[in-house]
């Protein structure tokens, strides 16, 4: 997969595009991809995905933090360099950018600067100011620059459509079960393994505190989760906590991730981690002393093992 952060000498052949934010890389939008691939094979052409960056939510809106990403721009390119894309085109999303119409993007940048032929959109697929272009008037212009447009059907799981907004609501109440379901792989974290307190090490739990690489980033809600950990392309079972740490932190403003890996002692400080989540176990609890929560830690190592070996999925992503 060619990555571009410029569109000015991009070149493809018999351009078959979609568009979209692609937020979380979920069953929905792997729907689309996957039908992007196949009709550029069928038609001998290339397969270009279009993502925005950064989310247009985050540069319109006066609070940027009231959209949480459930990827940040390298992990939707990790996820999407899994499928067999020829091309990612990343389009700087600025406020000049949001002032587009909808003909506007679809002559000066689906044109004449991809050179499109096909365009595959989802079922609410809108775009240009105020999301002007609908379908039928994607129609018009794609008749008018001769190439070709399929609108798919919404993908759902059976009970509601499969989107964002979704997942997002999923997380934030702690059910990663929905969320992973919907994503079609475990929701991760990535980020830096910093310094911190070394308590876990004293009471036989070390921990790596993390530190997320957007501040942005989505966090599920606070607790203790299964987690599987990859650190320089190995996968470990792990613990993970995300919240105030109330046995041994006063300040409730300041939230850690941190995750103990399981039969692990190597110093990683400094190093990027990848923490995929797998089940959540139980909500932060605060404890009397410092032994009760050692006491707990092995109970919550003990389940999260049965998770491991109940899912059996290895420790590599699904």
């Amino acid at each position: 997969m060619q990555i571009h952060y410029n569109i000015e000498n991009f070149k493809s052949r018999n351009p078959v595009v979609t568009v979209g934010i692609f937020d979380g890389v979920h069953r929905g939008h792997k729907y689309i991809i996957n039908r992007l691939i196949e009709i550029a094979e069928v038609k001998g052409g290339e397969s270009v995905v279009i993502t925005l960056w950064p989310h247009p939510r985050h540069v319109l809106n006066h609070d940027p933090s009231l959209t949480r990403l459930i990827t940040t721009l390298d992990e939707k390119i990790q996820i999407l360099s899994e499928f067999d894309i020829s091309h990612l085109v990343i389009l700087d999303f600025t406020h000049e950018f949001s002032r587009l119409l909808s003909h506007e993007f679809i002559k000066n940048i689906l044109v004449d600067k991809i050179g499109i032929k096909h365009l595959v959109v989802g079922y609410n697929h809108r775009f240009g100011n105020d999301r002007e272009g609908d379908i039928l008037r994607l129609q018009n212009h794609a008749s008018k620059h001769h190439f070709t447009v399929e609108q798919l059907l919404s993908y759902g799981n059976g009970q509601q459509i499969i989107s964002s907004s979704l997942i997002r609501d999923a997380l934030l109440n702690g059910d990663i079960r929905t969320a992973n379901e919907s994503l079609g792989h475990r929701f991760f974290i990535s980020g830096k393994v910093i310094g911190g307190s070394r308590i876990g090490r004293s009471i036989g739990f070390p921990t790596a505190n993390i530190r997320s690489e957007h501040p942005l980033k989505l966090l599920p809600k606070d607790g203790v989760y299964a987690a599987k950990v990859l650190i320089r392309d190995t996968w470990h079972f792990g613990m993970l906590n995300i919240g105030i740490r109330p046995t041994i932190n006063d300040n409730p403003e300041h939230k850690t991730i941190e995750v103990h890996i399981i039969d692990f002692d190597k110093d990683i400080y400094n190093q990027q981690v990848r923490i995929d989540l797998e089940e959540r176990i139980r909500d932060e609890m605060k404890f009397a002393t410092v032994d009760m929560l050692r006491d707990q830690l092995l109970k919550d190592k003990k389940v999260a093992l049965e998770v491991f070996k109940r899912l059996d999925t290895g420790k590599g992503n699904t």
